[in-house]
């Protein structure tokens, strides 16, 4: 990898701040985590210019102080992501359908909602077929589903591939690494697997008259640090295309990796590395 100059990572870590889904789940969360959360979805370099991330992502009943919150920032364009069927990604569809409808009646911009996985590892496709389906269909037409495969789980590319197949056939906006609450989360070896079949739905799209039907990419948990993040970048602009790193197709689940960017964007990397630290 050819080594990035001051310039270059600062732009790198630019784009990387404005692709993170800015993400607290713990399920510890207060009003005072919502606001801090909210604060730290922007940034103002030393001459005012400010940036800010794609997305809050916070359990469904955050979602109203969180827009709130945003509103009063007049961080309009940040969007709202909480998460269903999360973390275990149970067969009830049902009960999916129910929180994802709940979520949106929230005022959520985007559901992640957790593939059945377990069902799918024991052969069970027809749950994870409906049950993403179904919580699409709940979403109605305003509101974006993300589907996290659990990749860390299916261990496999065997099964990546087939679990990102079905989840982009059944109507996925977004296909998604992972929870962040197993041991395994996002590698670039499942990243690449993905975006394999993003692409492979875009080339069998191409064939049709209508305009292909965007499928996004979010890597989540385990990234850090803007190397981390450049990571994935790179793979989908490699595999997917130039186009595929925009927020309206790519994400970065992550918090941790804020303070890292951010310690880039000001310089405070150079100052540490010159001083011997």
């Amino acid at each position: 990898m050819t080594e990035l100059t001051s310039q270059q990572r600062r732009d790198a870590a630019r784009l990387a701040f404005s692709l993170l889904d800015l993400t607290s789940l713990t399920n510890q969360e207060t009003d005072a985590d919502i606001h801090a959360l909210c604060e730290n979805a922007q940034w103002r370099d030393a001459e005012g210019h400010r940036i800010h991330v794609a997305a809050l992502c916070v359990y469904p009943r955050f979602i109203p102080l969180a827009r709130k919150l945003l509103d009063e920032r007049e961080l309009f364009q940040v969007r709202i992501a909480t998460v269903t069927n999360f973390p275990a990604g149970g067969c009830d569809i049902d009960i999916a359908v129910k929180e994802t409808q709940a979520s949106v009646a929230y005022g959520a911009d985007e559901v992640d909602v957790v593939f059945p996985y377990q069902a799918f590892m024991n052969g069970d496709t027809e749950t994870p077929l409906r049950l993403i389906q179904a919580c699409k269909a709940a979403c109605g037409t305003g509101v974006q589903l993300k589907v996290i495969l659990e990749t860390g789980e299916l261990k496999t590319a065997a099964l990546i591939q087939q679990a990102s197949e079905l989840a982009i056939a059944a109507g996925a906006d977004f296909i998604k690494t992972s929870t962040g609450k197993v041991p395994v989360n996002a590698t670039p070896e499942a990243a690449d697997v993905m975006l394999q079949c993003i692409s492979a739905h875009y080339a069998a799209a191409a064939k049709n008259p209508a305009p292909a039907r965007p499928v996004g990419f979010k890597p989540a948990g385990g990234i850090r640090t803007l190397e981390d993040a450049l990571v994935y970048i790179r793979a989908a602009e490699r595999i997917v295309g130039a186009d595929a790193t925009r927020p309206a197709v790519f994400r970065l689940g992550a918090s941790s990796v804020r303070g890292h960017l951010v310690s880039v964007l000001e310089g405070a990397e150079e100052t540490q590395q010159a001083g011997g630290y």
